[in-house]
């Protein structure tokens, strides 16, 4: 047994070897990664610290929740449309082949990839927009995925332990939004985990962050998120027949093409090209244009598109409806309630003593996946599934 402790640590040894003949000198070494808290040491640990946050990440409970959660277009009859963990797994292979050229860390860009979606609520960004409204109102602050992400992997998994995943990992996911449009982005370094809260805090009081990653890593998860997500929910609109390819802008069908897989290679390729050996992750000025305007093409023909909104209210309604409903039973006390069976029970009481009744709330509600929360809901509030869009 003390060979294979030997040879374990010796594995270990070389591979922060290789990495150090290999990555770039702006790439996140391993041997850097930070914890919270410190964790005892074993012999037989031959796992780097970013590798181990994804096999952590991965066998969280709230990961195997990705299966059922809308990416973009939820109750509707088809079985070919991106859900959560298809993005989540594309973010994953689009930055990882990013990190790899640029000479990064694939593990910390993995890791980063595998959680930054973990605190979506159910039926995405429209279920995060009603439920941020709820927590304002109570006083919980606004409700972000990304933070809500760090959440679940820091606060709420095993029983209210979390997984001690390190400061880098957490802050990239912190600092993910494929949402807000970025040319550039530059690491803002040496982040403490002091300086991780105070983010946290702040952001909870602002409808819209737009935080900036600690590392380079960091960077390119933010970015991936963007290309994976981009001709990826335009493929699925068109399968619906709720655009047409050749309704896509000249400039993107010039520039980036009009299929997924020609805009994702052209994106990432540009990507890569003006990055190599620069302190930053950013696209040349004229993809970043067409990018642009392939954002605005989406939002107002598919996101914002009313066809596939037609169910929205119901969704409000319940999301209404189950927070009274679960701040009601905690404030009674009623332990017969399902947020006190199916959420805190075997909880730790640093938990329940550290969070509010609207918190506890917010957690149990994001965690949901689509069908679950669905079955939460009295029939009359229950929509229907879209037969043709």
């Amino acid at each position: 047994m003390n060979d294979y402790f030997e040879k374990a640590r010796e594995l270990k040894d070389l591979l922060n070897l290789r990495e150090k003949e290999n990555l770039c000198p702006l790439a996140c070494f391993s041997h850097t990664a930070v914890r919270r808290h410190k964790e005892p040491f074993t012999k037989n640990e031959y796992r780097q610290a970013f590798s181990a946050d994804s096999d952590r990440i991965l066998n969280s409970l709230a990961y195997t929740r990705y299966i059922d959660k809308t990416q973009v277009f939820s109750l509707v009859n088809n079985d070919h449309l991106t859900n959560r963990i298809i993005h989540v797994q594309l973010v994953s292979r689009v930055a990882r082949t990013i990190g790899r050229y640029l000479g990064l860390n694939e593990d910390l860009v993995e890791a980063a990839s595998l959680g930054h979606d973990i605190g979506h609520t159910p039926f995405g960004h429209d279920g995060e927009r009603f439920l941020s409204k709820l927590t304002h109102e109570h006083g919980a602050g606004f409700f972000h995925h990304n933070l809500q992400s760090i959440q679940f992997l820091d606060k709420i998994e095993k029983n209210g332990n979390g997984w001690n995943l390190s400061l880098q990992t957490m802050d990239a996911i912190i600092c993910h939004n494929g949402e807000v449009h970025s040319i550039k982005l530059i690491p803002q370094k040496n982040r403490s985990f002091e300086d991780l809260d105070f983010m946290t805090k702040n952001i909870k009081q602002k409808k819209i962050c737009n935080e900036i990653p600690m590392t380079m890593e960091g960077c390119v998860v933010r970015m991936a998120d963007t290309i994976s997500y981009i001709g990826r929910d335009l493929e699925d609109a068109i399968r619906l027949s709720m655009v047409r390819r050749e309704d896509i802008p000249d400039i993107c069908k010039k520039l980036l093409g009009q299929t997924n897989g020609t805009i994702v290679f052209n994106l990432v390729t540009d990507l890569i090209s003006n990055s190599l050996n620069q302190p930053y992750i950013g696209f040349s000025d004229k993809i970043s244009e067409a990018l642009k305007e392939m954002k605005a093409f989406n939002y107002k023909y598919i996101y914002k598109n009313p066809i596939i909104k037609r169910h929205l209210s119901s969704i409000e309604d319940i999301f209404c409806f189950l927070f009274e409903k679960y701040l009601s039973g905690l404030e009674k006390g009623d332990e017969q309630s399902v947020i006190f069976t199916d959420f805190l029970n075997g909880m730790t009481s640093d938990y329940r003593d550290g969070h509010s009744n609207p918190e506890i709330v917010r957690d149990y509600i994001s965690g949901m996946t689509d069908s679950y929360f669905i079955r939460q809901a009295p029939d009359h509030l229950k929509p229907d599934s879209i037969e043709n869009v």
